[in-house]
């Protein structure tokens, strides 16, 4: 089990996920994500806003997943 926050996958709080893969934590992120979109939270609308210009090359998205589970793979089990 690991744990990552919302900040941590590139969203705009400290809330945190705990998963036992990166594809659990994905999920988790992503359905965190789709909350806050639904609930207009500001904070969170400009983090997907920044994410949304930055993966704009191709390529960008793959790099930036690539990073985030090199992230989670050298987190240590809880």
């Amino acid at each position: 089990m690991k744990k990552m926050t919302c900040n941590d996958l590139g969203g705009a709080c400290d809330l945190e996920f705990t998963a036992e893969t990166f594809e659990e934590m994905k999920k988790l992120s992503q359905e965190h994500g789709m909350e806050m979109f639904q609930a207009n939270d500001k904070a969170h609308l400009d983090a997907m806003n920044k994410m949304k210009s930055t993966m704009q090359e191709e390529g960008a998205f793959d790099k930036w997943l690539a990073d985030r589970k090199a992230a989670f793979d050298a987190l240590p089990n809880l």
